[in-house]
This record gives structure tokens, sequence and C-alpha cells, in this order.
């Protein structure tokens, strides 16, 4: 996302927020572009867009969703550890509480990367969801994942942008 924006002449600045993925965690990454960015920090109610990996991480990340926002997520659900442990339950109706909020185009991510050779493309996949639903040319989507995916993991990035592109 960040190169093709830059690639189309905005300012770009990008945030990334380490979290503790291995333990449950959130990882949480900031794009902002536009004419002029002054920080990548976006706050609760600005978002754009929010891609999502799992059910349950939409649901975390609905309060940074503007009111006219688009949440794109990977139908997917994992368990928390507390889910697991049988502290806590996961949430129940997750897809019409985003829905009340915003916009929310759910793909099965997962089935689409493993489709396209690799479960690792979910992000790419994510990626070609969002693109259809942006101004930039579909070419120019292409021409960055041809210029920062090493050429071992080309191909397979490049049919999960497509499937995902393709998805809606």
């Amino acid at each position: 996302l960040g190169n093709t924006v830059i690639n189309e002449g905005y300012d770009v600045k990008v945030s990334e927020v380490h979290g503790m993925s291995q333990r449950g965690g959130s990882v949480v990454t900031y794009v902002k572009y536009g004419e002029k960015v002054f920080s990548p920090i976006v706050e609760k109610g600005e978002a754009d867009i929010i891609l999502a990996f799992e059910m349950l991480e939409a649901y975390r990340a609905l309060p940074y969703l503007s009111q006219n926002g688009t949440m794109i997520a990977n139908s997917q659900k994992i368990d928390p550890m507390p889910v697991i442990t049988g502290a806590a339950t996961y949430p129940e109706n997750i897809a019409e509480k985003i829905s009340e909020k915003g916009n929310l185009i759910c793909v099965d991510a997962l089935s689409l990367a493993k489709q396209a050779g690799n479960i690792k493309a979910v992000n790419v996949v994510l990626i070609g969801v969002m693109a259809r639903n942006s101004e930039i040319p579909y070419e120019n989507w292409v021409k960055t994942i041809k210029e920062t995916v090493p050429e071992k993991f080309l191909e397979v990035n490049l049919k999960a942008f497509d499937l995902g592109y393709n998805s809606i």
C-alpha cells in the first residue's frame, strides 16, 4: 500500500506497532497518505479503511473506523488464548456489529490464499480486495507487487492479489 500510493504521488507515513501476536495479541500497522501527512498515527474514528486478518481483530479495530469507513475483513476466526482456556467466549455476531457502524467487506481470504498456493498470502488477498475499492488503477498495484516481492514469491502473490481483487 505504501509503495503504491508513493508511486501515485502521495505523501505517506507508516507506523508499525509490534504486538504480541505469538501470545494472542494484536499487531497493528498504520498507513496514512494524502497531499501532506504529518503523523502516521490513526486516532479512533479516523480510519477510512481497515484491513483485518481475522474477525475478532476486525471487531477490536472497530473504534478506529470512520463513520463512512470500510472494514475489509478475513472471515477466518481464530480463538485467542482466553477463549481456548475457557476464561472468555468468542463474541457472537461480529459481522453484524461491524455492519452497524460502517461498510463491511468480508472475504474468505484464507481459502483464496490457499488457492493462490500459500496461506501466507492472506495479506495480499486483502490488499487485492482493497485495491478493487480504490481509485488507483489495477496496473499500478501489480507494478508495485512486481517491484517489491522477491521473484520466488511473485507468482503466488500476483495470483493472491488477483483472487482478492476479483472476489467481490
